[in-house]
């Protein structure tokens, strides 16, 4: 053997190895970090080659000295030395998979969460970035960061810091498989490849399950072959790095329930293996059982096998079925679970001709109805159970109200908001004399047990009396006994025979005045087993007697004659079915809502938006206009005036008109940017022709039409071929079809975001426009998320001590889900009605919240319903514009003017040079703190993954940043492989149907791919036929895994806003800095701020010590104060508070220095800042005491102010100034 290496298991520094050699050489301290990686021997020549590891380069001479002393001592005839001086990142980004390797030894689980991790350097520290908590803990609490800081030394000769962090992107936690794969059920699912039989019992994946199942709740420890049975909830399909899939999911049955999981070789494999398994659906699941470490060490079953199964289903079988006249959907607050869906399908699939909507005092379930309805062939009975009292508005009776025509139904909707608006006294209430008043065209029913009939036959009203009572209503209603079985535990009524007694007294009275009577059964959930909902809920609002829900589920017919066996077979059929038959029949078939689109009125708004349009066109293209301009003006001009759309355009262009008039930039929000007649009327910035020039001066332009740039802002500057003026550069690309439809007839939905300081102003303007009776803020519904519905769940088991598995929790929180909870307003939805028309055409009104103090009125309806029937214009405050207006009166500039090509401003997206800092003081490789858009962590990451150099590269991160699985998994990873270049990964909707229209795949084809892949369908399989030799594989790839993606009109108008902003701050830096922190003067704290910069940096490494566990405030503060240490590291400074020199609100420019306003001081608010201001324009203050009497003000704010130090040698009352 010529020659073999030496690799030591623990290898010494290099000083070591030389103090053994010969003394003296080590006195040189800077060869202590260095390590001997390994050493070649060539026994033949007897000579040594050393591998040293170094941090940096080593003195010529120090190295001869040991090579010399080495051969000396060592008897070679020649050493060598080969240093080695990478940094530690470089080391990372050539070795990093054999690191992993080196950290992770035998153990699947740590190499695992390692790949999945993130990693960069910060100076001397690395940072890992794990998917989520649990895979950052598990690396923490195994020692790996001191076995990597180890292995970086020995590797590098640096000395490393190793920190992690966690992404928190939960719910995409990676599962490691490597845990689960265990031989038990590798052999199991190994052994699951029989054929799937068809119908019931199919088979999903795996084989065929003959064994009878178990309940789940008997499944309390780890074990083989276990089966159980269930519904499916919470199905996802996961793809790992390494190409494998697991499929996740919850089942549950009516005793508990499991998590479950499945692994799969292949994406292929599994949607072949997994295609059908879905949400809702009923299976039988064979697997091995055992503790799940990512799920709280809860049992999990590992499915080798899972088949389909039908459980029976109740059916109503009668030849003449009945009809449902009183029933309770989701939209009972907190009262009710009935899904409209659900409860559409079963009447329709029982043969039910019809189905009464009777919620508790509102009427917010009619146009969800009618939509379910609508081919089902069903009628939909619009009706409420209101609250109607005499002269007590505390004594309300129950009465069930049905609207038999559509002038019943605007009488109804009258009530709904009468009682809301006028007679709310803890459930909205009205009048007897207010329902005779709106009584045509409804049918009045007797209610239940809390109506006014049964109240007084509980209460053994003379027969006189109760005929008096049932003249008043239309019909009389019965109900199971079972019903008011609370009746029998407050001693109310003596035995069930009583209950029944109430009933037959009901029919005796309906016979003797001939009034018909009905069986209804106050439905509250669709299943007698679903009560178990009802009872979460109810159990939430504090009622005692939750856990006895009565039976007031959806009945058959059979099971409801069932309830009055006791009457007379003739009797019993009559209340059921007859005569709950005849109501139905006296009720017309009708819509809840219009149809059509019905916008205000004013004259001549079509000729006005044409006319507008060609003028502004003709200004900025000439005449007459390029074919392109042209054609693009006509067609939406066309599609906007046919459809009747002009009015829209016309009143946003006045509101936007207004707001610029008065100072105000406005910024338009969603789509609206996709309309060139919006960008020709002054309602958009936005233009979405293709990128051009355009010479100011002789109108000449030129278009480039073939996609090779993103933006007319990035073109190169051009003079005019013809002229010579410079050209003005302009066009996003962006296709009309995005706003308004491929055929041009969908609603438009204009938003435009006002300066928040402007918003009050904009929402009268409206009023002055439309007259105050025919504006109403848009109307919202709060239902029960699925946070929230964790709560009740969680707090009902733990307040009964009954231990429950997360995935029967999950099963629960999903049946509680969708209940509504309250009433709100949209941000800045304005409802306008046309002054010739009723608000109750289309919705009743109410107070948001049920709020009696409030001044603002609102749509009873969630606005999504009538939105396509009512004009809604969206009125929102923003801050960009507000901070875009305090910079122009700072500066003087016109932001108007400010360039989107200015290199300085651009380099901000992609480094700091321009702002004179280095990175490593700044902490950040790019200078985006405070840009809007830009600013946050997530979106730092993502400019330092693409470093964008363009204005259309912004626009994609923003893209990117505000669409669901677009970035994380998706693009991110594109770019990062180096499949696809940032200009190339999908970003906002428009890309789709501009790219595919590009490689000549037919327009309509191409908008209706967009269409898909943006609400999150991806695209169909008869669609990736037709354009799949036309786009890349990645591409289609990219499309299905996207839920839901930005329109780009709308990033382009964020970027713009951003840009502008972002050019004070290189160019205006000190009016950058007053305007940001002046829009979160409540959120600075400027005790902490203004103690310098190393004061600001010890609290930012603070912070980041903390990680997820920052509360909001501390997330506000961190912000601001990224700012702040910004500001002091370009040199420029924060005065502390001034008592008579500070703005209450904002800040103020000194020089190099920021003046913070009173309201900067955590503790004294705007009102209290106000004040003092108004306070010390009259005189100084004399005295604390004269502050504090003149200025109003607390001793809490009085000693924040002398904590700060504002009050200086001031005395503390009026007395001490008498002995002055």
């Amino acid at each position: 053997m010529k020659q073999y290496c030496i690799i030591p298991d623990n290898p010494h520094r290099f000083h070591d190895l030389l103090t053994e050699a010969a003394a003296g050489v080590a006195e040189t301290g800077c060869l202590a970090p260095t390590v001997v990686n390994k050493v070649v021997v060539d026994t033949k020549k007897s000579a040594w080659v050393i591998h040293i590891v170094a941090p940096a380069a080593l003195p010529a001479e120090i190295m001869s000295r040991a090579r010399q002393l080495l051969m000396q001592r060592c008897g070679l005839t020649d050493v060598t030395f080969l240093i080695g001086t990478q940094t530690v990142g470089e080391y990372l980004s050539d070795n990093w998979q054999d690191f992993v390797q080196t950290v992770a030894g035998d153990n699947h689980t740590i190499r695992y969460a390692l790949m999945e991790a993130e990693w960069h350097m910060e100076g001397d520290c690395l940072k890992i970035s794990t998917p989520g908590d649990l895979s950052a803990e598990m690396l923490s609490e195994r020692g790996i960061l001191q076995v990597m800081t180890d292995i970086l030394q020995k590797n590098t000769g640096h000395s490393c810091q190793v920190r992690l962090q966690s992404l928190g992107i939960s719910p995409t936690e990676t599962e490691w498989e490597a845990d689960f794969l265990t031989p038990d059920y590798l052999e199991a699912l190994q052994e699951s490849t029989s054929p799937a039989p068809k119908g019931n019992g199919a088979v999903l994946f795996g084989k065929h399950i003959k064994d009878t199942p178990r309940p789940i709740v008997t499944v309390t420890e780890e074990a083989r072959n276990v089966v159980i049975e269930g519904r499916l909830i919470n199905v996802e399909l996961r793809e790992f790095k390494t190409g494998r899939c697991l499929l996740t999911f919850d089942v549950a049955d009516a005793t508990d329930g499991l998590g479950g999981k499945c692994f799969f070789d292949s994406k292929e494999e599994a949607k072949k293996a997994a295609g059908n398994v879905k949400d809702g659906l009923t299976v039988r699941i064979k697997g091995t059982v055992q503790h799940d470490k990512f799920s709280n060490q809860q049992l999990t079953i590992m499915a080798d096998s899972m088949c389909a199964v039908s459980l029976p289903e109740r059916l109503d079988t009668s030849a003449t079925p009945r009809v449902e006249l009183h029933l309770h959907t989701r939209m009972s607050n907190m009262d009710a679970v009935v899904s409209l869906k659900q409860l559409i399908h079963r009447a329709a699939k029982w043969g039910h001709p019809a189905v009464a909507i009777t919620d508790h005092g509102v009427v917010q379930a009619f146009p969800e109805a009618h939509e379910l309805a609508e081919g089902k062939n069903i009628k939909i009975i619009y009706g409420m159970e209101g609250y109607m009292f005499d002269d007590d508005i505390n004594k309300a009776y129950h009465i069930v109200i049905l609207a038999q025509n559509v002038i019943g139904l605007r009488n109804l909707y009258r009530l709904v908001s009468v009682s809301h608006l006028k007679y709310f006294h803890r459930t909205p209430r009205f009048p007897r004399r207010i329902l005779n008043e709106h009584r045509e065209g409804l049918l009045l029913g007797s209610a239940c047990e809390a109506g006014e009939l049964i109240q007084a036959i509980i209460n053994k009203a003379s027969d006189q009396e109760l005929s008096r009572i049932s003249s008043f209503y239309d019909y009389l209603e019965i109900q199971p006994s079972g019903n008011n079985e609370f009746m029998l535990r407050k001693h109310i009524v003596a035995d069930e025979e009583g209950l029944r007694d109430i009933n037959r007294k009901v029919c005796e009275i309906g016979t003797a005045s001939g009034k018909l009577v009905v069986a209804t059964g106050d439905v509250h959930f669709i299943d007698a087993e679903d009560s178990i909902y009802r009872q979460i809920l109810m159990a939430g609002k504090g009622f005692e007697d939750a856990d006895h829900q009565p039976p007031l589920y959806y009945r058959t017919t059979a099971e409801m004659l069932q309830e009055f066996d006791y009457l007379e077979p003739a009797k019993a059929h009559e209340v059921v079915v007859a005569n709950t038959r005849k109501i139905a029949d006296m009720i017309e078939v009708f819509k809840p809502i219009p149809d059509e689109l019905y916008s205000p009125n004013i004259p001549g708004a079509e000729e006005l938006i044409r006319s507008m349009s060609h003028e502004k066109a003709a200004s900025m293209y000439g005449v007459p206009l390029p074919s392109l301009v042209e054609e693009r003006l006509e067609y939406e001009l066309n599609s906007i005036i046919n459809n009747g759309f002009a009015v829209l355009y016309l009143i946003a262009q006045k509101l936007v008109k207004k707001s610029l008039d008065d100072g105000y930039l406005v910024g338009s929000r969603g789509s609206v940017g996709s309309s060139f007649v919006a960008t020709m009327t002054g309602i958009t910035e936005v233009n979405p022709l293709a990128p051009h020039w355009r010479c100011p001066a002789c109108r000449h332009s030129e278009f480039i039409t073939d996609g090779s740039y993103g933006g007319g802002f990035d073109l190169p500057d051009k003079d005019c071929p013809s002229c010579g003026t410079q050209c003005i550069k302009d066009g996003h690309d962006i296709p009309f079809a995005v706003f308004m439809g491929f055929f041009g007839d969908k609603v438009p939905d204009i938003d435009l975001n006002f300066s928040g300081e402007y918003q009050s102003v904009a929402h009268k303007y409206t009023e002055e426009l439309f007259g105050k009776d025919n504006v109403f803020r848009a109307g919202t519904i709060a239902t029960i998320a699925d946070k929230t519905a964790y709560g009740f769940v969680k707090n009902y088991f733990t307040e009964r001590n009954i231990p429950v598995r997360d995935a029967y929790v999950n099963k629960l929180v999903h049946g509680c889900t969708g209940v509504k909870r309250t009433t709100g307003q949209h941000p800045g939805g304005i409802m306008v009605v046309p002054r010739d028309m009723d608000i109750h055409h289309f919705t009743p009104i109410q107070f948001p919240a049920d709020d009696k103090n409030s001044t603002t009125i609102t749509t009873h309806f969630d606005y999504h319903s009538i939105s396509s029937r009512l004009v809604k214009l969206d009125i929102l405050g923003h801050d960009d514009p507000t901070v875009i207006r305090m910079l122009q009166d700072l500066t003087g500039l016109n932001p108007g003017e400010i360039p989107f090509d200015d290199p300085q401003t651009i380099s901000l997206f992609s480094g700091t040079e321009a702002l004179g800092v280095s990175a490593e003081t700044l902490g950040s490789t790019v200078g985006t703190f405070g840009i809007p858009e830009f600013g946050t962590k997530f979106v730092r990451q993502m400019l330092e993954d693409t470093k964008p150099k363009t204005f259309s590269e912004l626009v994609r991160i923003s893209g990117f940043s505000h669409g669901t699985d677009v970035w994380l998994n998706n693009a991110q990873d594109l770019i990062r492989n180096g499949t696809a270049k940032l200009s190339e990964a999908i970003s906002a909707r428009d890309d789709i149907m501009v790219y595919l229209m590009q490689k000549n795949v037919e327009p309509q084809l191409a908008f209706k791919v967009m269409e898909g892949v943006r609400k999150g369908k991806g695209i169909r399989p008869e669609d990736v036929a037709v354009i799949g030799d036309s786009v890349p594989a990645w591409y289609i790839e990219s499309c299905q895994k996207i839920k839901y993606m930005f329109p780009k009109a709308h990033a382009v108008a964020y970027v713009m806003m951003a840009v502008r902003i972002a050019w004070f701050k290189v160019h205006r830096p000190l009016a950058f800095y007053a305007s940001y922190f002046s829009v979160r003067a409540a959120d600075f704290d400027a005790d902490l701020i203004c103690r310098g910069a190393a004061v600001q940096k010890t609290k930012l490494q603070e912070f980041e010590q903390k990680g997820n566990t920052l509360t909001a405030k501390e997330k506000s503060l961190y912000t601001i104060i990224e700012v702040a240490y910004e500001m002091y590291s370009r040199g420029y400074t924060f005065r502390k508070v001034d008592l008579y020199q500070s703005h209450p609100a904002r800040f103020l420019i000194e020089d190099n220095t920021l003046l913070p306003p009173l309201a900067a001081l955590q503790g004294v608010g705007a009102s209290a800042a106000d004040s003092i201001v108004q306070a010390r324009s009259h005189q100084p203050f004399l005295s604390v005491e004269d502050l504090r009497n003149r200025a109003r003000i607390s001793r809490a704010v009085v000693d924040v102010l002398r904590d700060h130090g504002c009050l200086g040698d001031m005395p503390e009352d009026d007395q001490v100034l008498l002995f002055a």
